[in-house]
């Protein structure tokens, strides 16, 4: 049985901190907000509990260790899986992610159809054409305010690493993967089964209805895919949800492995050393 392991996971010109609790239990990687830290699973963790392994880790400049990178585009957040994975000796994986890292999630399905058991997309990865070039302008203008105060609290690890020209050019990337055009056929393309876990309501940065307008965009998702379903619509915004409902996030990764455990390749091709689905 694999130990927990703490350390960093080289890959291009950067190292990442990860942590896997291993053990031979449904390997699970977690794929972080854009600019979160792996701490904000540590509800969802407990929640399944010691019979699952665990794998989480930071991204580019993120968290306390992460190193910094040349390059902080989508791309290598999605190559960033493989190279956890491959450091973890993992061939087949839960992804679990939230917000950004549901768009990361979603595009690694979506290409990895013999690797992924399955996933589950918190409050992300929902197709809608919200990104316009006012609000494009309009995040550049919010970051390069917020300019002075970033280095202030990246001490604390709830800032990237990241000057305020690479953080608002993430988060326009990820307006335009939003839309219906990029998004829908990434979905389309997912072979595995799927549960979305939606937040309610709005939290910061949003305005009257808009994020309930940007959740109705899987509607039509879910009617043509009828291996992508809702898991759960919970109370908390979208910032709260993995603190405040991390047990419905847990119930929608039972739900997926124990659905990859019933598909036609069967559970025990989960990973190297690997055993099967944990409930």
């Amino acid at each position: 049985m694999t130990a927990l392991w703490t350390g960093m996971v080289p890959v291009d010109d950067t190292a990442l901190a990860a942590t896997d609790t291993g053990g031979p239990g449904t390997p699970v990687v977690y794929l972080n907000g854009h600019f979160a830290t792996q701490g904000y699973w540590r509800r969802v963790i407990a929640d399944l509990g010691p019979r699952w392994r665990h794998i989480t880790y930071d991204e580019r400049a993120r968290g306390r260790k992460s190193k910094r990178s040349a390059d902080y585009s989508f791309e290598a957040a999605v190559r960033d899986v493989d190279a956890v994975l491959a450091a973890r000796k993992v061939d087949r994986a839960l992804v679990v992610g939230w917000s950004y890292g549901a768009f990361v999630g979603a595009h690694w399905a979506s290409r990895n159809p013999d690797r992924a058991l399955g996933a589950v997309l918190v409050d992300g990865a929902q197709p809608y054409d919200w990104l316009t070039e006012e609000m494009e302008q309009g995040i550049r203008r919010f970051f390069k305010r917020m300019g002075w105060l970033m280095p202030l609290l990246r001490p604390t690890g709830l800032t990237p690493r990241m000057t305020a020209e690479e953080m608002a050019t993430s988060n326009i990337e990820v307006g335009r993967l939003a839309r219906e055009r990029e998004l829908g056929p990434v979905l389309d393309a997912i072979t595995v089964p799927v549960r979305y876990v939606l937040a309610s309501g709005t939290s910061f940065g949003s305005k009257g209805d808009e994020q309930e307008r940007i959740r109705a965009g899987l509607d039509p998702v879910f009617a043509r895919k009828p291996n992508i379903q809702l898991g759960a619509k919970v109370p908390s915004n979208h910032g709260a949800i993995l603190r405040k409902d991390a047990r419905a996030v847990a119930t929608a990764a039972r739900e997926v492995a124990a659905l990859a455990a019933s598909a036609p390749y069967g559970p025990e091709r989960t990973c190297r050393g690997g055993h099967g689905v944990d409930q």
